[in-house]
């Protein structure tokens, strides 16, 4: 098994705001649809969005939860896959920053006598 393709991407600033991009559009989709979703099922808008942030930002068990979530009516509404994108994205940049090597600093001038 290829295990690379489980680990997370680098962010970059274009992979944030992808992501972001296609969170703030589902969401606003199934807002402007309504519940009776008449042109797009919310379940086919949330399969798009999980299908499109996953790649961007790499697969994360929060996007799990985010769209069973989906699936309630009233909880539906709700701006959930912005909200799962910001954490997810908190969370990978604090990941990746304690996997950066610190720089290292030099030594103090010693005088060895």
């Amino acid at each position: 098994m290829n295990w690379t393709l489980l680990r997370p991407p680098v962010l970059t600033r274009w992979r944030i705001g992808a992501a972001f991009g296609v969170a703030l559009t589902a969401d606003a989709l199934q807002l402007l649809l309504g519940p009776a979703g008449l042109a797009l099922p919310d379940e086919v808008i949330d399969v798009i969005a999980m299908a499109l942030v996953t790649p961007l930002i790499g697969f994360h068990p929060l996007l799990l939860p985010t769209f069973v979530a989906e699936l309630i009516p009233i909880v539906g509404l709700l701006p959930t896959w912005t909200g799962c994108v910001a954490l997810v994205v908190a969370l990978r940049r604090r990941q990746q920053q304690r996997a950066e090597p610190q720089p290292m600093t030099p030594p103090p001038n010693v005088i060895d006598v």
